[in-house]
Order: C-alpha cells, then structure tokens, then sequence
C-alpha cells in the first residue's frame, strides 16, 4: 500500500475548520485510488453515559462550552448525523472499557491480507432492553426457564446444569438449528457485500440462563466452522455493579 502499513486518523469537531462534507469528500477521494481502502469508524455512545463522562472529567463540550453538556452532545449527534450514516464500522462505547474498545478495533481492522467478517454474539434481558447496535435478535423466552429450578437460579447459561436444562426442552435442538442454518446461509451474503461486523443478539427475561445458553452454543458453532468470533453477556457483565434483576 502507498503508506507501507495501515494508517488511522481520528477526527473530531473540535477539529481547526472541521466539516462534514469536508471530510467525506476527503474519504470518496481516497476510496477511488489504486491500492488504497478507506473506512469510517464511529465511535457512538448512549446520551446518559455521555453526559455521565462530563460531569466526571468537569469539562465543558466544545459545542456548548456555556450550556449543559446535554446542549452540546445533541448539536454534536446531528452534526454528525450525515459521517454515522456513511460509517462501515459503528462501535457502542457505553460499556467498554478502554481495553475492551482496543480488543473491538483491532478485530474490526485486522491488517491480515484476507478481509474477514468479525461476529459477536450476545445475550440480554429484555427488561433492560435490546442492545444498541445488533442486527439479528432471537427471543429465546419461549423455552424452558431454569430460574424456577431452585437449584439452577443462581448458576447461569455458561454452567453445563443450566444448558443441559434449556437444552433438554423438546424444541431447543429444532431452534438452534434452524438459526444456525439462517446464519450460515447470511454470512457468505454479508462478506461479499463488505460487511466487517456482524451482531447477534439473543433475548430472554432475565439474561442469564436461556440467552446465555443459546448465544454460547451458536458461538461455538460458528467457531467451529472457522468464524472469528466474541461472545458479551451484557447482564452478567453488569452484575458485579448492581443486583441482578433476573427471572431466567
């Protein structure tokens, strides 16, 4: 390549003369020359986690340095409104940790000759709602729930007890089947159309036995048929912080 390596540059509005369309015309004109591909990442975040960030550091937002930082953050969204639309890459920030969003980029950007398609698999409650940014999502809440089973509740989908329970219900095997066969019929599709990430979500009511059991056994598979694969189980990421409101 022109640069000997790959090369990123990070932009943002408090960039000297920034524009929008400054910046996409720059990446349109770098996409069109030989040997060169240019992608967007972008890096997003939910307004309550922004806004949270803010107050902890004190500082003032660029686009509002005499407004509440909530001011700011909405004039930022929109201005940047026309770059997200465009972006290959969108990465949700709200619960990553600094190393966690280094490990995300360089499975997005791996500088490896042959362009894989990264796939992460995750599992929720649907009381906290559907994770931002997912592209499939299977509600797995119709199959049998190990949280009624006293001695299950409180172990999880990564336990063998939980996934030999979920497993053991007489339409388990047919679903997971069936998604894999979805799956394996939709990633050569979004490869070739260019596609570097792929999400999928699996829901149940409490996040932490069904979902986590499906989500771990489709990850399994997919590895097994050679896919770069990561696995988030959001509310069992999030129990160490606060109690687990769970019911399965």
């Amino acid at each position: 390549p022109p640069f000997g390596r790959p090369l990123a540059l990070g932009l943002d509005t408090r960039n000297r003369d920034f524009s929008v369309e400054g910046f996409l015309e720059l990446v349109r004109g770098l996409a069109v020359k030989p040997g060169l591909n240019a992608e967007i990442l972008y890096l997003d975040c939910r307004q309550d986690v922004l806004v949270r960030r803010y107050s902890e550091t004190r500082r003032r937002h660029p686009l509002a340095p005499k407004e509440p930082p909530t001011v700011g953050i909405e004039r930022e969204r929109d201005l940047l409104v026309p770059i997200r639309a465009q972006a290959e890459v969108i990465i949700d920030t709200s619960e990553l940790t600094p190393h966690e969003l280094a490990a995300e980029i360089r499975r997005f950007f791996d500088p490896s000759p042959e362009h894989r398609l990264a796939i992460s698999v995750h599992s929720f409650s649907y009381k906290r709602g559907i994770p931002r940014g997912v592209d499939l999502v299977f509600d797995v809440r119709f199959l049998r729930n190990p949280h009624w089973e006293p001695e299950l509740r409180e172990l999880t989908g990564r336990d063998a007890p939980v996934q030999a329970h979920v497993s053991a219900d007489p339409r388990h095997g047919a679903f997971l089947d069936r998604v894999g066969e979805l799956v394996d019929f939709l990633l050569p599709a979004y490869r070739e159309e260019g596609k570097v990430h792929l999400a999928i979500a699996f829901g149940c009511t409490g996040g932490r036995h069904r979902s986590v059991t499906l989500a771990e056994q489709l990850a399994k598979r997919l590895e097994k048929a050679g896919w770069q694969v990561s696995i988030r189980h959001r509310e069992l990421e999030r129990r160490a912080e606060a109690a687990p409101d769970s019911t399965g």
